[in-house]
């Protein structure tokens, strides 16, 4: 089906509990009843951005900067995989605080050591270091554009364009990375076709994975008196995504938690597919403040124990993109791996 921005921002507005039904059986029909465990590991929080939402950002002298020894990460790794995660999201602040190669090689390690799927989210970078990390192993990269509004995003991150993501997004399909994307959700001043947009984007993009997270206000961000989202409002968007999507990842991120104390089960009854558990040791954990939320309570035992409630049971495979292995090779020959598609301003925004 052809969704047009009306019909879809229409469908946002309306919401009602059949839609999510109709999206739990859309997710039953294109990735079944089994659950994909990622397991984070939040290893380094230095970041040179100083984005209005995240903790992490530049200007907050307050929070003590770290970055996790390799070997540290390598017994993290372990820990997760005894607890059957199958894929391990590396995740950092936005920054040069550590080398490309370093990186590479934590990577190389974990892909000869572990039976694992690697995802990297650490931001926009050279298209050198998408290469590098690329050919040490790594099989995912996550990159949000957080907003399809040009204006809004231009407010929020007063570093970036959000041309460079979409740009970054389409660099790391032709070095052959499944790739991810995702917005936020109840950002000041977003509206409902601003989220109609961020769904249609993410389709355009053709992306492997996309993750719709609910906007946790930070203390100590420009953000911070903003109020909560509403959960049944971000459990609309990712059942609308769903419906959208079709055969995509979708996970319910850990914000579903700090919105709402079942947040995380009433998206994988909602859509999602994926569920996120937190391998970060404690004493980094809490350092890593890109919104506050029970991100302790978070683990691999307590995601297994939600699906459990659910009668979902836990996937025993990578779960790697769910298109046909073809398209992604069909895609990277027809396009220059030196050049980049261009996504029109006119086609990011409502």
């Amino acid at each position: 089906m052809r969704w047009t921005r009306d019909e879809i921002t229409s469908l946002l507005e309306q919401g009602g509990r059949d839609l999510l039904a109709e999206a739990d059986a859309a997710r039953r029909k294109h990735c079944g009843d089994a659950v994909h465990l990622r397991g984070i590991v939040e290893f380094s929080n230095a970041c040179s951005r100083n984005c209005a939402y995240c903790g992490l950002r530049r200007e907050n002298a307050a929070l003590p900067r770290y970055t996790m020894p390799a070997d540290e990460i390598l017994r993290v790794v372990a820990e997760g995989e005894r607890e059957g995660v199958r894929t391990i999201v590396l995740q950092s602040g936005e920054s040069d605080a550590y080398h490309d190669q370093w990186l590479a090689e934590v990577i190389t390690a974990i892909k000869h050591r572990f039976d694992v799927a690697v995802t990297l989210c650490v931001g926009v970078r050279p298209p050198d270091s998408y290469r590098a990390w690329r050919q040490a192993g790594a099989d995912r990269y996550l990159l949000k554009h957080e907003t399809a509004n040009t204006t809004l995003y231009r407010n929020l991150h007063p570093d970036s364009r959000l041309q460079q993501r979409l740009a970054g997004l389409n660099r790391l399909r032709l070095f052959g990375y499944q790739i991810g994307t995702g917005n936020i959700i109840g950002l000041p001043g977003q509206t409902f076709r601003d989220l109609a947009s961020d769904i249609l984007l993410t389709r355009r993009l053709d992306v492997d994975m996309a993750a719709f997270g609910p906007l946790v206000p930070c203390s100590g961000t420009p953000l911070a008196n903003t109020p909560t989202v509403k959960i049944e409002m971000a459990l609309r968007v990712v059942a609308v995504a769903r419906l959208v999507l079709g055969a995509i990842h979708i996970p319910a991120t850990t914000a579903f938690d700090a919105v709402a104390p079942d947040g995380r089960e009433r998206a994988l009854r909602s859509g999602a597919n994926v569920m996120m558990a937190n391998l970060t040791p404690p004493r980094y954990r809490e350092l890593y403040q890109i919104y506050p939320s029970h991100r302790a309570s978070n683990t691999a035992v307590r995601a297994k124990a939600v699906l459990a409630c659910l009668g979902r049971p836990l996937a025993i495979d990578c779960g790697h993109s769910l298109r046909p292995v073809q398209e992604a090779e069909v895609y990277r020959k027809e396009h220059d791996l030196l050049g980049e598609l261009q996504v029109p301003e006119e086609d990011c925004h409502a």
